[in-house]
């Protein structure tokens, strides 16, 4: 697999023939584009209709069967009015596989218009943009997503991104604090005790609301005190993880619960279309573990994952591709996603670098995120990187 991720927009603004040329010209083989997707506000460079783009929130870009669903509903984005995306794709470039790039859990708009199927943190806060995957209904939705995309359209895979909790941070548009967050305030704030996680990890055997009570005297007394670790912030955590049985097992169940429910969509589609997984984009990716992402338990639920070795240099790519391996082990199967331009791979001039690292070490698929960010010149990135990729045994 030679993979570009892309958007609809972007796809359909400048046209589906110049789009899927330029991307054969650099290489690829395969189209990965977004079929749910988040609120945002991305620079266009190349944007023929305007430089500054907000999605529309929480919307998919293919046509569902309303019959596979129940209390939660995809929202269609209004293109699909005209126009639908994947259609368009198979028209034009028959010749380039298609992959279903699908965002699950992160979705404001579904979260607002369902606030009881939300994660809710250790105070009872509702985090709108973070559908909580352990509550039934959202784990029959994304089954419903999943299988819908698979079976009415010729895919190659399914690639689902946020199947698990989201973080504290990076998750809702104009996040603001006058207070100096670190990670382990991050974690307590965005940790999920909502009512049905907690009887879910409760079943499990674990003493779920003790735990919930515990975090939240350590919000509480954070919030009243003049507190600042900083660097400090790393070795609280650290030691709450090694002392706290109760939060490492908790931790630890959520991990199982995500995986378990890949597990339940990769049953659930066709044989012939291929489940990847997105574990996390926390760098490193051994962070993913905060989203509920165990990699070794999320490779054995899937057919592989695509990790997103989003890194300033192919030095670091190489390090996180040896810490990614030693969690997985040698026989899993492993994608990879590079951004080939600001900010990673000094602007993209370590892109053939990285690739080959990623190469001999025994990624089978490189794909890269995504067209309508870069300046057109990163294709020329794009296409060194295919090349050195196809070139290395």
């Amino acid at each position: 697999m030679k993979a570009v991720y892309l958007y609809a927009w972007d796809l359909l603004d400048e046209g589906a023939p110049v789009v899927c040329d330029r991307l054969r010209a650099a290489g690829a083989d395969t189209v990965a584009l977004a079929t749910s997707y988040h609120a945002g506000k991305f620079v266009r460079p190349h944007g023929l209709s305007g430089k500054v783009y907000f999605p529309d929130d929480g919307t998919v870009y293919f046509r569902h069967d309303p019959a596979r669903y129940g209390r939660i509903r995809p929202v269609p984005h209004p293109m699909l009015e005209h126009v639908d995306p994947l259609e368009v794709l198979a028209e034009t470039a028959p010749d380039l596989a298609r992959v279903a790039w699908t965002v699950c859990c992160h979705n404001s708009r579904l979260g607002q218009a369902h606030p009881d199927l939300v994660t809710r943190n250790a105070m009872g806060d509702g985090l709108v943009y973070s559908l909580n995957p352990a509550h039934p209904e959202v784990r029959q939705y994304l089954v419903a997503l999943a299988t819908d995309l698979a079976t009415r359209y010729d895919l190659e895979a399914v690639t689902l991104e946020t199947p698990g909790w989201l973080p504290y941070a990076h998750g809702y548009h104009h996040e603001f604090a006058m207070l100096p967050l670190d990670p382990w305030i991050e974690l307590y704030l965005g940790l999920c005790f909502a009512p049905e996680t907690v009887s879910a990890a409760t079943a499990a055997g674990i003493d779920a609301e003790g735990l919930r009570r515990r975090v939240a005297g350590r919000i509480e007394a954070w919030l009243g005190l003049d507190v600042a670790p900083g660097e400090r912030a790393a070795e609280w955590l650290q030691a709450d993880l090694v002392t706290d049985g109760e939060l490492r097992a908790y931790l630890y169940w959520r991990c199982r619960s995500v995986a378990a429910l890949v597990a339940e969509i990769r049953a659930a589609l066709p044989q012939s279309t291929e489940l990847r997984v997105i574990p996390s984009v926390q760098r490193p990716t051994a962070k993913g573990w905060i989203e509920g992402s165990d990699l070794a338990l999320l490779a054995a639920a899937a057919d592989r994952l695509e990790v997103c070795f989003y890194e300033p240099s192919a030095a670091a790519v190489r390090d996180d591709l040896f810490d990614v391996r030693q969690r997985i082990g040698a026989d899993a199967r492993l994608n990879a996603v590079l951004r080939p331009s600001h900010p990673d791979l000094a602007a993209g001039a370590e892109t053939v670098a990285a690739a080959l690292a990623l190469k001999a070490g025994g990624v089978e698929g490189l794909a890269f995120y995504a067209y309508g960010h870069w300046r057109l010149p990163a294709l020329d990135q794009v296409k060194a990187g295919f090349a050195a990729w196809d070139a290395r045994p």
